[in-house]
């Protein structure tokens, strides 16, 4: 299954509507999101046209198509508005025979592993800076962030399908790509 996967919205109504044209245009089926969907945190400056009321229509009209994790900037008050779970720590993905440990970073991060064994992927937000490596047995892999990158990186989202996981800017030029 085709999957959109993304981190670290931060509230920005204008990269949320740029990462929903991505999903239609790059037909994935599922949208997976990383955490940090509305808040900015206190950490980082706001993003481009910040309106968290926006993000949340746009993303509960897609709420049967999102699988999302918890983020740092998540809170109960999130769940009461977003129509799908956001609370969660982590979540489980399949690709292949790989296991996908999904998270946000704040928690588990190549610093702090989950329970994992050589091959499985982990894959996490948070840090604002895209990757794709093998490290140590173990597929490390970051989307980015869709409204506030860092490290000189642009916006960004990934895509995987068929055991590739493609990280893309919102033209469609792939930054970054690696075989699972």
């Amino acid at each position: 299954m085709r999957l959109l996967i993304a981190s670290d919205i931060h509230g920005s109504a204008y990269y949320c509507r740029k990462l929903l044209e991505a999903y239609e245009k790059e037909g994935a089926k599922r949208m997976v999101l990383l955490g940090d969907v509305l808040y900015h945190g206190p950490r980082n400056d706001l993003p481009r046209e910040y309106a968290p009321k926006e993000v949340i229509g746009m993303l509960n009209e897609r709420k049967q198509e999102i699988y999302s994790v918890r983020g740092n900037c998540e809170a109960e008050v999130d769940q009461m508005v977003l129509e799908f779970p956001v609370l969660a720590d982590y979540m489980l993905l399949f690709s292949g025979k790989k296991v996908i440990y999904a998270t946000h970073g704040h928690i588990y991060n190549e610093k702090n592993l989950p329970p994992m064994k050589e091959g499985d992927v982990l894959l996490h937000g948070h840090t604002h800076v895209l990757r794709c490596e093998k490290k140590k047995g173990i597929w490390i892999l970051n989307p980015g962030s869709v409204s506030i990158p860092k490290e000189g990186n642009p916006p960004t989202y990934a895509v995987l399908d068929k055991g590739v996981f493609t990280i893309k800017d919102f033209e469609g030029h792939v930054i970054q790509e690696c075989e699972l």
